[in-house]
């Protein structure tokens, strides 16, 4: 007889209508290929594709896709120099493993170019590079040393 109560309440809380569309939750769109420009991206699939991982915690993967978009990107784990500091401000020196990235990427532009981006992330952070990119104007304070 206990089991069927139990078996009751538990089928009751199950069908209890859920409260989500109540409280202001939104069901996302995301997946459902509404890009609101009017094209059909269907038909783009993936051409060739590789993923690698290995043991010591390296790895690489890349993919063609068949609108001629593609990456490629590896990473590897490295020693990196650690500069901690106690609450007196003392550093203290130490190596820990991290992660190096680096990798690119194509595509082609609504207007037909074809847009190049590479980039390489490691203890000096993240550099990208690519035609595309604004370029800094130069800073001469960053150069003092090389006018005296």
């Amino acid at each position: 007889m206990k089991l069927f109560i139990i078996a009751a309440l538990i089928a009751v809380a199950a069908a209890a209508p859920s409260s989500y569309g109540q409280t202001g939750y939104q069901q996302s769109n995301y997946g459902s290929q509404n890009y609101n420009d009017g094209k059909d991206y269907s038909g783009i699939y993936i051409i060739n594709q590789s993923d690698y991982r290995k043991p010591d915690g390296s790895s690489s993967f890349d993919y063609l896709q068949s609108d001629y978009t593609a990456r490629q990107e590896s990473q590897v784990q490295k020693l990196i120099p650690v500069t901690n500091y106690d609450s007196y401000g003392k550093p203290s020196y130490d190596k820990a493993y991290g992660n190096t990235n680096q990798g690119s990427v194509y595509w082609i532009s609504p207007e037909g170019e074809r847009i190049s981006l590479s980039w390489v992330a490691d203890e000096n952070g993240y550099q990208p590079s690519g035609d595309h990119l604004p370029v800094p104007p130069p800073n001469p304070y960053l150069n003092f040393g090389s006018r005296y």
